[in-house]
């Protein structure tokens, strides 16, 4: 099963019906245009496409697309808040473009230390990726594919927002402040793999 967000709104892409607001099966390349025509051009918040062979389903939708890669992390320290930066007034995780020969694992920790200002990160492993749609002010759409990780952190905290990025701040924020402070103020794939990462937590 894959997300999309494409404007916030939930593209389901699954082999079985989900029952999201609109479903449509998976007939040929037009269902994948007609879905993305809805999601853009109507009030549907969610959409389903479903069908058997969903890898091939994925590769086609991927085809309408620039693929963009990112990576990027959620840091933990030892009392078990989570590091979040601010841009353009919403809160966000640390992450952006891969560059070229770089693996996802080294571009995650230097897209956090250069976002963040932290030195000597951990990766601890793979959370997830998550997916968003965008058009480029030339007309161009965009598939941002971002690669996420559970690191943690002990060190000294030398955090600082990374100013020329459009960083304003860095804070660590626990579980209270994620839910009443951030979660209110940031994106649906930033709740996603957040939920995701708790989820995955030992209770």
């Amino acid at each position: 099963m894959y997300k999309v967000f494409v404007n916030e709104k939930k593209l389901l892409v699954s082999k079985h019906p989900e029952n999201l607001e609109k479903e449509l099966k998976y007939e040929s390349f037009t269902t994948l245009e007609i879905a993305l025509d809805l999601l853009e051009n109507t009030s549907a918040q969610e959409l389903n496409i479903f069908g058997e062979n969903i890898e091939e389903i994925w590769k086609e939708f991927q085809g309408l697309f620039r693929i963009i890669e990112a990576a990027g992390g959620l840091v933990n320290n030892p009392q078990g808040d989570i590091l979040f930066i601010k841009r353009l007034g919403k809160w966000d995780l640390p992450k952006g473009k891969m560059e070229k020969g770089e693996s996802r694992e080294e571009s995650a920790v230097r897209e956090i230390e250069e976002e963040t200002g932290l030195r000597d990160v951990e990766l601890i492993r793979f959370i997830n990726t998550t997916y968003h749609i965008y058009i480029e002010r030339n007309g161009e759409k965009i598939l941002k594919c971002t690669h996420w990780f559970e690191m943690s952190f002990s060190g000294e905290d030398t955090s600082k927002p990374q100013i020329e990025e459009g960083i304003t701040e860095v804070a660590w924020k626990n579980t209270s402040q994620i839910e009443n402070e951030v979660f209110p103020s940031t994106f649906k794939n930033i709740k996603l793999i957040v939920r995701e990462f708790w989820d995955s937590q030992p209770k």
